[in-house]
């Protein structure tokens, strides 16, 4: 009870800093939707019975009067209503949408977005960001049932005692089944979660671009069709047989209530036969009896909309309490610009409790001004060594320190306004030339001195203006610029090597920072584009920190040092001639990989 009330004062809260006008209005006229059917049993009751009665009917035209106007503000009600509730939907979805990915905002790290849970209570607490408006219709349900209820209840206590009470008894095993039922729905919502988040991903395989040449090629379609149809059809038997649980309880509780209006009404017309009652009773009876039904029916509806729609946006509110999944620091420290370098002191670390260690105490210093590379083979922690450094996560043990402060003593907004990185899985954004370089320092954004810039350095400035509106030109076919909307096949698509000169445009926009780390910035690169960017790599960033990680030991000889991680730990640490002289695990692979460049040129 205590959970329901605090959801339900989130929503109203919400509610009302979206829209307070539109929510007074809709409150009132929910008041006075409510009162209406009361009104006219009462008013239709005077007027039959002063049309029994022997006369004069000098009230007939005030009653016509009322009744004729009652009825038309009764008439425009439900569309203020609609109106009303369709402009709060629209205000507080959009609150509610932006409440909810500001809080998203706060987990700064990678570790939530790793947790399949948590992608099934944020599925459900996007779906529910119209919630509150439903739980606010919802709870204007309840009053507005409350109201009409008790006006016909009083109504009906004032002909007959005895039924009033045997009506209220009998929504009592209704409200108790439908609530039930809500309870049942939300739960088996939140069970489905994983069902309909593995029926989305075979649509978004089917339908977007990233998979279609795989698809196509290995003739994947009917596959993945096949399998999205069978995560549909579990989610379907679920809810089917909750349907059905709920069609025939319903079925059987609206027939005794269809059989008690029988009995009420029978009663009321032999009553008004033997003259116990008048005309207008019968009237107001008949009228009481369906409207103490109908409302309570809305009543009962109402109560369980409400109480499914607070357990579902118990989802959303779970998300906006959720702690930041990087504990920020109690007394932050002001991080200096890099004087000395950065040093990772016996840092272990893995994923979670049921994984292998990555990291098995990494003790190496990245000093400041010069390049170092990172080297060893696939799953050494080469990444997840980046990771740590970018603070998408904390060591497990020990610590990282710049300069002496330990990265976890730094607001981590700080931390990564000193970085540059250009990571291996880069994004593609399906925006402009322009904005997917600017992305990498917003500031920029308007500044196309430096875009170009950037991307002269990254040696793709001449495709980027050669294409059809040159930097203003969309990446996509997905999507249309409101200039071409009229017009289709406009949109680029980049070759790989380009994107990935793209993503180091992006890198070069911040190439002032203390620290630039390159996680394979070349992988997607011909030999002679591959020598280009490490040339113009070399010309950047002379005197600065940078960071270099790439399986292709050609790229990295120049590094002012190469450490090689196996195993977890830093196995080797010198010059890329000391190195080879030391015979060990940086000699032997780069012996192998010189050794096939030699062999490819003798064929």
């Amino acid at each position: 009870m205590a959970d329901a009330l605090v959801r339900l004062s989130g929503a109203a809260r919400l509610v009302h800093r979206a829209a307070p006008l539109h929510l007074l209005g809709y409150l009132a006229n929910t008041v006075f939707g409510a009162v209406l059917p009361v009104l006219l049993a009462w008013l239709l009751k005077y007027l039959l019975d002063e049309l029994a009665g022997p006369g004069p009917y000098q009230d007939l035209v005030w009653l016509a009067v009322a009744l004729g106007a009652v009825g038309l503000v009764g008439a425009l009600s439900p569309h203020l209503g609609e109106y009303l509730s369709t402009e709060l939907d629209r205000r507080v979805s959009l609150s509610a949408q932006n409440e909810l990915f500001t809080a998203v905002e706060r987990f700064t790290g990678l570790s939530r977005f790793e947790e399949p849970t948590f992608h099934d209570r944020l599925r459900l607490a996007q779906r529910t960001t119209t919630s509150p408006i439903r739980i606010v219709d919802a709870v204007c349900g309840v009053g507005r049932g409350v109201l009409t209820v008790a006006g016909f209840l009083g109504s009906l206590a004032v002909i007959s005692l005895p039924f009033t009470a045997i009506m209220l008894l009998a929504a009592v095993p209704m409200l108790v089944v439908e609530l039930r039922l809500a309870r049942r729905r939300a739960a088996l919502q939140w069970r489905l979660g994983p069902t309909e988040r593995w029926e989305q991903f075979y649509s978004d395989l089917l339908s977007n671009t990233y998979a279609a040449k795989e698809v196509r090629l290995f003739g994947l379609a009917g596959f993945l069709r096949g399998r999205m149809n069978a995560e549909q059809q579990t989610a379907n038997r679920a809810l089917r047989q909750l349907d059905k649980r709920e069609f025939w309880l319903r079925a059987v509780l609206s027939a005794l209530s269809a059989l008690l209006s029988a009995g009420g009404l029978i009663w009321a017309i032999t009553a008004a036969g033997r003259g116990q009652v008048t005309v207008g009773d019968v009237s107001m009876f008949v009228a009481s009896i369906a409207g103490v039904q109908l409302a309570l029916n809305g009543l009962v509806g109402a109560i369980s909309n409400t109480s499914y729609e607070l357990v579902m946006f118990g989802h959303y509110m779970t998300v906006l309490r959720a702690e930041p999944d990087l504990p920020p620091p109690a007394r932050p420290r002001v991080l200096p610009p890099l004087e000395h370098g950065i040093e990772l002191r016996n840092v272990w670390f893995r994923y979670s409790d049921g994984h292998p260690w990555v990291l098995r105490g990494v003790n190496l210093f990245i000093p400041s001004g010069g390049s170092m590379a990172l080297v060893g083979h696939n799953g050494a922690g080469k990444s997840t060594l980046v990771k740590l450094l970018c603070r998408f996560y904390d060591p497990t043990r020990g610590a990282i320190l710049w300069d002496g402060i330990d990265l976890r003593e730094v607001p981590v907004d700080e931390l990564r306004e000193r970085m540059s990185a250009v990571f291996q899985d880069f994004m593609n954004y399906d925006f402009s030339a322009s904005d997917n370089i600017a992305v990498g320092d917003l500031a920029a954004a308007d500044d196309q001195e430096r875009l170009e810039t950037a991307a002269k350095w990254a040696g793709v400035h001449e495709t980027l203006t050669d294409l059809p509106a040159g930097y203003g030109t969309l990446l996509t076919r997905m999507f249309l610029s409101e200039s071409e909307k009229h017009e289709t096949g406009t949109g680029v698509m980049l070759s790989g090597g380009q994107w990935q000169r793209l993503a180091l445009a992006r890198a070069f926009l911040r190439a002032d920072r203390d620290l630039m780390i390159l996680d394979e910035p070349s992988a997607g690169l011909d030999a002679e584009a591959e020598h280009d960017v490490h040339t113009r790599l070399r010309q950047l960033r002379t005197g600065a920190t940078s960071l270099l990680i790439s399986h292709r030991l050609g790229a990295v000889r120049d590094a002012d040092l190469i450490a090689v991680l196996s195993d977890g730990v830093v196995a080797e640490l010198g010059r890329h001639a000391d190195l080879l002289d030391a015979n060990g695990l940086y000699a032997r692979l780069f012996t192998l990989q010189a050794s096939g460049y030699q062999l490819q040129g003798e064929t």
